[in-house]
C-alpha cells in the first residue's frame, strides 16, 4: 500500500482513532507534568509569597501567563500532530502568541523603568539556574509526550518531536517561573528561550527517528 493511501485510510478511521490517541496524550502529559511538579516541589517549590504575588505583581503574573501561552497551544498542536492527516498550516502560528506577548511586555518594561536599569534587569541573578533547571523539569513531560506520539501516527515526526519539546519546555518553564525571583520580561526574553531551544532541538532530533513509521 502506498503511503498516501495508508494516510487516507487512517484518516478515514479518525472517529475510532482520535479519542484513544487524545486520551493517551492527555494522560501521558498529565502524568509527566505531575512527576515534574513533585520533583519541583521537593527541590525548589514556588516562591513563599506565591499567592500574594499573583494578585500584586504584574510582572510575576505576566511571566506565568507567557509560559502557559506556550504550553497550552503546544499541547493542542501535539494532539493534532499525532494524527496522520495533519497538515502544517496556520495552526502553527499559535506558537507566536508567547513571543508576541513577551515583546509587548518588553516594550512596557522599557517604557516604565529607567534606561540605566535595563541591563541589570536583563542579566538578573539566576541565569544559570534558568538555563539548566528548565530542561531538567521538562524531561518527564518530554518522555511522556514522545510515548503518546508514538501511540499515534504522526506523518511529520521531526515537527511532532520539536513541538513535543516545546510543550515539555512550556511545562518545565511554568514550574520554574513560579520559583524564579527574576520577573522582568527582559530577563525572561534572554534566558528562558535557552531551555526551550534545548528541548525543541532534542525533540526534533529524537522525533525524526523515534516517531518515524
Amino acid at each position: 500500500m502506498k503511503t498516501d493511501d495508508l494516510i487516507k485510510a487512517l484518516a478515514a478511521d479518525a472517529k475510532s482513532v482520535e479519542p484513544p490517541i487524545a486520551r493517551t496524550l492527555a494522560i501521558a502529559v498529565g502524568a509527566g507534568a505531575l512527576l515534574s511538579l513533585i520533583g519541583f516541589m521537593m527541590a525548589l517549590g514556588p516562591r513563599p509569597d506565591f499567592f500574594e504575588l499573583l494578585s500584586t505583581s504584574v510582572r510575576y503574573t505576566f511571566k506565568l501567563i507567557v509560559m502557559l501561552s506556550v504550553a497550552i497551544p503546544a499541547f493542542f498542536l501535539v494532539r493534532c500532530l499525532s494524527r496522520p492527516d495533519f497538515k502544517p498550516d496556520g495552526s502553527l502560528w499559535w506558537l507566536a502568541l508567547a513571543p508576541a506577548l513577551l515583546l509587548l511586555g518588553i516594550a512596557l518594561e522599557l517604557a516604565s523603568v529607567p534606561a540605566d536599569t535595563w541591563h541589570a534587569r536583563m542579566i538578573g541573578h539566576n541565569s544559570f539556574y534558568c538555563m539548566t533547571i528548565i530542561p531538567i523539569l521538562s524531561l518527564a513531560p518530554f518522555v511522556a509526550v514522545l510515548y503518546a506520539l508514538k501511540s499515534g501516527a504522526p506523518t511529520y515526526p521531526t515537527i511532532a518531536g520539536a513541538i513535543g519539546g516545546v510543550l515539555s519546555a512550556g511545562i518545565g518553564a511554568t514550574l520554574y517561573a513560579s520559583h524564579c525571583p527574576d520577573d522582568s520580561p527582559l530577563f525572561v526574553a534572554l534566558w528562558y528561550p535557552v531551555g526551550f531551544a534545548v528541548m525543541t532541538i532534542l525533540g526534533a532530533l529524537i522525533g525524526s527517528r523515534f516517531l518515524r513509521w
